[in-house]
C-alpha cells in the first residue's frame, strides 16, 4: 500500500534495522478478531458455534476474551452476533482493557468510548457489578455507543455525551478506574481504513497529541487517589505515545507509570497498538457523585414567569403537573410489577421486586429505566442511556424494552423459544410456537438473549425492533 512520504521517513528514523520488516508486513492480509461476550455465552460454546459455520478460532495472546478469526467468514452477519454473544473488534484493540483490568464492583468511565468495543470489554469483566461509565463527545457517534451498549447485554452502563471537561467537573476524583482510548492519527488502522491513510499528515499528529494531553489533564481529576488510568491510542506515533506519557509523568507526579506495550504489525498479529497503564499514588480524599448546582436553574426559573402572573399561580400549576408524574410513576410500576410476576422466574421476580423497593427505578416520562448502583443523579448531563431500559407503559399496560431483553439469561424468564430458524425472527416474520401459553416469550439463539416475542394462541407475535431487521 501507498503511505505518505513523510510517515515513512518518520517511521524508517524511529525503527531503524526494522524498518524493511515492518513494511514487508502491509504486503499481507490483515488480520481479524472478535471476543466472547461472558455476560451472554462461555467461551466454550462460542468456540462450538464457529466451529458448526466451519469456522476455526484461535486465541489473542494478550487478551484472554480474543480470538483471531479467519479472514472468509462473515460474523457480522451471524445471528449470534446479533444476539451480543461476541464483538468484532481489531485484535490489537483488545490490549488496553487487558491492562487497565477492570474488577466487579467498581466505578469505571471509558472517556472515549465510540463505538463501543473498549466499553463492551470492560463490562465483560464487571460481570454486572458496579458502574460503567462510556462517554462520548461526538452526539452521532454516542448513539452507536448506545446501540452496542444495549446488544450486548449490559444493564450496568450510562452512556453519556459529554466533554471531559465538564464531566471533570461533575466527577472529581470518582472513578477507580479510567480508560483513556484517545482520538489519534490513526496510523495503525491505515490497511483497514484507507480514509486515515489518505487524511494523515505531521500536522494532524501534532493536532492529536495537543488534544490527547487536554483529555488526559480531565482524566487526572477524575481518577481516584491508587486509581488506574490506562492511555491507549492505534497509532505508530511517539509524539503521540511514549512522548504523551512521558508529559502525564511530568506533570502530574502523582501519576506514576506501571507498564507501557507496543504491539507492531511485523512482531505480532495485530495492526497496531499502544498502551500505558498509570497508577494515581497520592493518597487522599475521595469524592461521591456530586449533584449539579440547581442555585442559577432555580433564578432563571423564577425570572421565566410571566409579569401578569404571580408566583403563587406558577406555584400552584407545577404543584400539579407533579402530582400529575407522581400518579403517573405509581401506575407505571404497578403495571411493571405486573410484567415481572407474569414473565420472569421467581428469582428474577425477587431480584427486580428489590429493585424496585431499592429506589434504582427511575422513570423518564413513559420510559422505566434501572440505574445502575450508586447513581442517584444524572440532571444537568446529557445522558444517552440511564442504565437498563426496562420499557413504557402504553394504555394501562406495560411494554418491555428491547434491550430488556438483551440483558435477560434464559433462566430468568418464564417462557422461552430457542430458535431453529434465527434468521425468520430478525426478519420481522412470525413464528408458530406449539402449545406455549400465551404471554411474553424471551427469543433465544445458541442460549443467548435475542428479543421479545409474545405468544398468542400458538403463534409468536414478533416484536424485534424494526430499525434492527434484516434486509437480506
Amino acid at each position: 500500500m501507498q503511505f505518505p512520504i513523510a510517515f515513512k521517513e518518520r517511521m524508517e528514523r524511529e525503527l531503524g534495522d526494522s524498518y524493511g520488516e515492518f513494511l514487508k508486513s502491509y504486503e499481507k492480509s490483515r488480520t481479524f478478531g472478535l471476543r466472547y461476550n461472558p455476560l451472554k455465552i462461555s467461551k466454550e460454546r462460542l468456540r462450538s458455534y464457529f466451529k458448526s459455520q466451519k469456522a476455526k478460532l484461535e486465541p489473542v495472546p494478550w487478551a484472554e476474551e480474543g480470538f483471531y478469526y479467519p479472514k472468509e467468514i462473515k460474523p457480522g452477519r451471524m445471528p449470534l452476533h446479533e444476539a451480543g454473544g461476541y464483538y468484532i473488534q481489531e485484535p490489537s484493540a483488545m490490549s488496553a482493557v487487558a491492562l487497565l483490568d477492570p474488577m466487579p464492583g467498581e466505578r469505571v468511565l471509558d472517556l472515549c468510548a465510540a463505538p463501543g468495543g473498549k466499553s463492551a470489554q470492560i463490562a465483560g469483566r464487571m460481570n454486572g457489578e458496579g458502574t460503567l461509565f462510556a462517554n462520548e463527545i461526538v452526539s452521532s457517534r454516542a448513539k452507536i455507543l448506545s446501540q452496542n451498549i444495549e446488544r450486548m447485554g449490559i444493564g450496568n452502563a450510562v452512556v453519556l455525551n459529554e466533554t471531559p471537561k465538564r464531566l471533570a467537573k461533575r466527577f472529581p476524583l470518582y472513578f477507580d478506574r479510567i480508560a483513556v482510548d484517545a482520538p489519534c492519527s490513526g496510523e495503525g488502522m491505515f490497511r483497514k481504513d484507507e480514509r486515515a491513510c489518505l487524511e494523515w499528515s505531521l500536522e494532524q499528529v501534532g493536532r492529536c497529541a495537543d488534544r490527547q494531553k487536554e483529555i488526559l489533564a480531565c482524566a487526572v481529576e477524575m481518577l481516584k487517589p491508587k486509581g488506574t488510568l490506562v492511555y491507549s491510542t492505534c497509532t505508530f506515533s511517539r509524539q503521540e505515545n511514549e512522548d504523551i506519557a512521558s508529559w502525564l509523568s511530568g506533570q502530574y507526579p502523582q501519576m506514576e507509570m506501571e507498564k507501557q506495550m507496543r504491539i507492531w504489525p511485523h512482531l505480532h498479529r495485530g495492526e497496531g497498538h499502544y498502551a500505558a497503564q498509570f497508577v494515581k499514588t497520592k493518597t487522599g480524599e475521595v469524592s461521591l457523585l456530586k449533584p449539579p448546582d440547581h442555585e442559577t436553574e432555580r433564578v432563571d426559573e423564577k425570572r421565566s414567569i410571566s409579569a401578569s402572573e404571580d408566583g403563587s399561580a406558577q406555584k400552584v400549576r407545577n404543584w400539579n403537573k407533579k402530582r400529575e408524574q407522581r400518579q403517573e410513576q405509581k401506575q407505571a410500576m404497578e403495571q411493571f410489577h405486573l410484567f415481572l410476576q407474569e414473565t420472569l422466574t421467581q428469582d428474577a421476580y425477587a431480584y427486580f421486586k428489590g429493585q424496585m423497593e431499592s429506589g434504582r427505578l427511575e422513570a423518564f416520562g413513559e420510559q422505566l429505566c434501572l440505574l445502575p448502583v450508586g447513581v442517584e443523579s444524572l440532571d444537568g448531563l446529557k445522558v444517552e442511556r440511564a442504565g437498563l431500559q426496562l420499557g413504557c407503559c402504553k394504555k394501562n399496560r406495560f411494554e418491555p424494552a428491547h434491550a430488556f431483553a438483551m440483558a435477560l439469561l434464559p433462566d430468568q424468564v418464564k417462557r422461552t423459544l430457542e430458535l431453529k430458524e434465527p434468521e425468520r425472527y430478525l426478519r420481522g416474520e412470525t413464528l408458530d410456537c406449539g402449545g406455549m401459553a400465551d404471554g411474553w416469550t424471551l427469543v433465544t439463539v445458541q442460549g443467548c438473549s435475542l428479543g421479545w416475542g409474545k405468544a398468542v394462541r400458538g403463534t409468536l407475535k414478533n416484536h424485534y425492533p424494526k430499525g434492527l431487521r434484516w434486509r437480506f
